[in-house]
């Protein structure tokens, strides 16, 4: 049985870049917009969220503004405050310490860059992301969001992180890339497939993610098929990360999925 009770995506903020970044070889030249997503799990034994946004400190100051964002293909993030993690979680009569556990899919600034809110918490992570994100080159990290001495558990494979909320390894994007799926208590199973697919185009037409690691689209294009597969053989539905019309079909702030 299921130990989730409540379910919700939040909105952090969204960005505005060529859609090529999310759809290898395709799309130069087309601007979209695209949101930057948390997800909050709400189980028996504690609370979850997949993932935590930008670091909103580097967005107001100009200088650390100029110094992350200046050298970008894209303008910087737009996260206005009633959109940054711990209002979202004030909005639900929460605190950034009612988080037990910060699942992060990888390591991209979009991704991880919220995580000085959660320093109480236990933070999970695929180890070969951690080593991936320290390589020569590497790119999409700032090293800074997660240098501090967190509560890190590194992981590798499949596993459950309480019943009904399985981690499942989808590399490719990056070394280590993580997507999750949930069993509601009510509704169909939702598959978060992270950054291994932007887009529902992504999905049905089974193309990679632009940014792949060491430019290999290879190990990208297996995850998003064995996704797929997973998602068939469960009932399951899976959600895109960056599509800013499949996120509007499902938005329900304040209110949650179950």
């Amino acid at each position: 049985m299921t130990a989730v009770r409540k379910f919700w995506p939040l909105l952090t903020g969204t960005y505005t870049y060529d859609k090529s970044i999310s759809t290898r070889n395709r799309g130069m030249g087309i601007a979209i917009e695209a949101p930057i997503l948390a997800y909050l799990i709400e189980t028996t034994q504690g609370r979850i969220l997949y993932d935590v946004g930008c670091d909103y400190r580097k967005i107001d100051d100009p200088a650390l503004r100029a110094r992350y964002y200046g050298d970008l293909p894209f303008p910087p993030p737009d996260m206005p405050a009633d959109h940054r993690l711990p209002a979202r979680l004030r909005t639900l009569g929460l605190d950034p310490r009612d988080i037990d556990l910060v699942f992060l899919g990888h390591l991209h600034f979009d991704h991880v860059g919220g995580l000085h809110d959660f320093a109480h918490a236990d933070i999970h992570v695929h180890e070969a992301e951690r080593l991936a994100a320290g390589e020569p080159g590497a790119r999409g990290y700032f090293p800074d969001d997660f240098a501090a001495d967190y509560r890190w558990h590194l992981q590798r494979g499949e596993y459950d992180l309480t019943p009904g909320v399985t981690a499942i390894e989808s590399p490719g994007h990056t070394a280590g890339h993580m997507s999750m799926l949930i069993e509601l208590p009510r509704g169909a199973p939702i598959l978060l497939c992270g950054d291994a697919a932007d887009l529902i185009e992504n999905l049905e037409d089974e193309i990679a993610p632009g940014l792949c690691y060491r430019d290999d689209e290879t190990a990208a294009l297996a995850s998003l098929r064995a996704l797929k597969s997973r998602a068939c053989s469960c009932g399951a539905h899976l959600w895109p990360n960056h599509d800013i019309g499949f996120f509007r079909t499902q938005d329900r702030f304040p209110q949650w999925l179950d």
